[in-house]
């Protein structure tokens, strides 16, 4: 009974530091006597934990406040330098390395571009290219490898989580990827990998659009499409973790083929490289049939002088898709062509947002990734509009439908979230 009641003891303690931590994570700086208010415990329990904290050096303090007719209250925070965190974005052009101090402040970068359908992008030299960025951020900010807190790792695809995490990526032909066994035959730093996705909408819903909502829905569109569902406040994961692959979900029944061997997912009709395609066909006359499966290479064939000679300018030269994408999103306003690929991305945009909603009742839907935010940019009302004509009225009529705040490229910083829940959950560094 005693070695339970020590336990206990012990347990709640951890409680309490993590619960104050939170606090003055994300509401510092406060004073004591605020904690005590946000968070209900004791006076003598906050004054406790928070001298730990101190004395760890995890918290500081940070000015005082003047009191109704006492003595100034002292102000305490997160130390910034107390730790350090590290996002890996493994996306489908390049692996991006991030160091940043523990209230996100980037204080190191290091990327390297992958060939798309290369063999760089075999699990191996990814993981080579993860442990070299590893190596180089941190060398590159001057860190302690023992203040790093951990490494957060966003990939594409489905991360089953259990004795190890696997990643299964069934765009690019892959089951059951070993990842986190193979990081560790090169760091010995504390890892956490998830979905991309799911990583950056955590970001989102901390320090971006999200915040206080509860129940929201972050759509992130780039080379690919997938979503980070969040209910009542937490991620939701369905079964196995493969919930979010709303690009896979149906639109168009027997419709354009999918890299995940699938036809009339929304991936293909919205996915950037969709987009060009469709638009290259359009270009050159080409509406369906065996055609379907043409290289990306046609975009822009058989354009005209103008905004359309832009877009296959892009990739003749050998630009790469972001700067083909973003070409035909700023010919939307003078080019037909342009513009009816863009309509027609943002009604079939709108019936797949139209489907969160009807499921899931969010309070927010998030629109990011680059080629969301390029697409919500110029193309946000009509969005919106088609959202409203294929979902139930009233859900739609409470549902915001807004733009990511983070940024296009923010999976490396949401990646950084993952060891900071951790850190924020246990109340300490290591």
């Amino acid at each position: 009974m005693g070695q339970m009641n020590r336990r206990t003891v012990r347990d709640l303690r951890r409680g309490n530091r993590s619960t104050l931590l939170r606090q003055l994570y994300f509401q510092g700086p406060v004073s004591r006597q605020e904690l005590g208010a946000l968070t209900g415990l004791s006076s003598g329990s906050v004054s406790n934990v928070v001298g730990e904290l101190l004395a760890d050096g995890l918290v500081e303090e940070a000015g005082s406040v003047e009191s109704d007719g006492g003595r100034p209250r002292t102000l305490l925070r997160v130390a910034p330098g107390s730790g350090h965190l590290i996002g890996v974005d493994v996306g489908e052009t390049h692996v991006r390395v991030e160091l940043f101090d523990l209230t996100l402040t980037e204080l190191a970068r290091w990327e390297h571009p992958l060939t798309p359908g290369g063999l760089e992008r075999e699990p191996e030299p990814v993981v080579g290219h993860i442990l070299t960025g590893l190596d180089a951020v941190v060398a590159k900010s001057g860190a302690e490898p023992g203040k790093v807190i951990g490494v957060g790792v966003g990939v594409p695809g489905v991360v089953e989580q259990g004795d190890e995490a696997l990643v299964h990526g069934p765009t690019a032909g892959r089951d059951a990827v070993p990842l986190e066994r193979l990081l560790r035959t090169g760091t010995e730093l504390p890892l956490f990998i998830d979905n991309g996705a799911t990583a950056q909408g955590q970001a989102e819903m901390w320090f971006g659009a999200g915040r206080g909502a509860d129940n929201a829905v972050i759509a992130l569109i780039g080379s690919g499409v997938g979503a980070a569902i969040v209910t009542a406040g937490m991620p939701y994961r369905g079964a196995t973790s493969s919930a979010g692959e709303w690009g896979h979900t149906v639109v168009q029944v027997g419709g354009r083929a999918c890299r995940c061997g699938a036809v009339g997912c929304l991936e293909a009709y919205v996915g950037a490289q969709a987009v060009l395609d469709r638009y290259g066909r359009r270009a050159g006359g080409v509406y369906g049939g065996a055609e379907e499966d043409a290289a990306a290479a046609g975009v822009g064939a058989g354009a005209g002088a103008g905004a359309g000679a832009g877009v296959g300018a892009c990739l003749g030269a050998g630009e790469d898709q972001q700067a083909a994408f973003a070409a035909i999103v700023g010919a939307a306003g003078t080019e037909a062509r342009a513009r009816e690929v863009l309509e027609e991305t943002a009604a079939y945009l709108g019936a797949g947002i139209a489907d969160l909603i009807n499921l899931f009742n969010p309070e927010r839907i998030i629109l990011g990734g680059w080629a969301g935010l390029l697409l919500g940019g110029r193309m946000l009302p009509r969005i919106r509009a088609a959202t409203a004509a294929y979902a139930l009225h009233r859900p739609y009529a409470q549902t915001e439908i807004g733009l990511a705040e983070l940024g296009p490229d923010a999976v490396a910083l949401g990646a950084a979230t993952l060891p900071l829940a951790h850190f924020l959950a246990t109340g300490r560094a290591r």
